[in-house]
């Protein structure tokens, strides 16, 4: 799909054609996307969406790698069956339709999917990623939940959350040089922020010449000028979670 300048922080970009090699499950009040490897683990990550939900494919493949690498991994709806965004929806009522899914709201569905995590799965040390409205999701747990050990924003409007900076675990900050709703200054900005509140390991990385939702929503097949940066943000973000978790 193409991507046209629409007033919100996320376009379609590439929707993968995948189907996903996990099931879907019912955990207590909300449905999520499971995938586990095929061997026994104690690691697990949650993956929390963008606006497009919980059942983007594209999101599903984002889960599926993280079980590739050994983890357990679950995208639950934290819309708690609210619906998803869709491109053809009337984007002159977007802003109406996000003050209703707001991405520091998710403590409860949080603590659901850790329970599930921990008696169902035999997690034992959990991490959470996030794309977009997920990556703010990130930046707001790992402000507030002391069980989940390290976080990966990908690309989350951190202004959502100007006094969070005392984040609890190590987080890593993926952002993209050419983000027409996160300006670099904005980026520069949380530096700052981090560098004077912060204390415990972070990291923020742009990567250059990629727009919003590169890590996710490209597809490095038909991007090719974009394969190696895509490759580099997936890289990153396995290595930060292989690191503490």
């Amino acid at each position: 799909m193409a991507n046209e300048a629409k007033p919100c922080p996320c376009n379609i970009g590439d929707k993968f054609d995948y189907e996903g090699c996990g099931q879907e499950v019912q955990v207590e009040h909300i449905k999520a996307y499971v995938c586990k490897p095929s061997g026994k683990s104690d690691k697990a990550v949650i993956v929390i969406h963008d606006i497009f939900g919980w059942q983007l494919p594209n999101t599903r493949y984002m889960a599926d790698l993280l079980t590739a690498h050994g983890y357990i991994a679950i995208c639950p709806d934290f819309y708690v069956g609210q619906e998803a965004w869709k491109p053809s929806n009337d984007w002159a009522s977007f802003n109406n339709w996000l003050k209703t899914r707001d991405s520091s709201k998710i403590d409860r569905e949080i603590d659901v999917v850790l329970k599930y995590l921990q008696e169902q799965c035999g997690a034992k040390r959990i991490g959470v990623i996030g794309f977009c409205w997920g990556g703010a999701a990130v930046h707001h747990v790992m402000l507030k939940n002391p069980h989940i050990k390290t976080g990966v924003s990908n690309y989350g409007k951190w202004k959502f959350f100007e006094n969070g900076y005392n984040l609890l675990h190590p987080t890593f900050f993926i952002f993209a040089e050419k983000d027409e709703h996160i300006p670099l200054e904005q980026v520069t900005q949380l530096e700052q922020n981090l560098k004077e509140n912060c204390k415990v390991h972070y990291e923020v990385k742009i990567y250059p010449g990629q727009t919003h939702g590169f890590i996710h929503r490209r597809r490095e097949d038909i991007n090719p000028q974009d394969k190696p940066y895509i490759e580099e943000g997936r890289k990153d973000m396995i290595n930060w979670l292989n690191k503490y978790i």
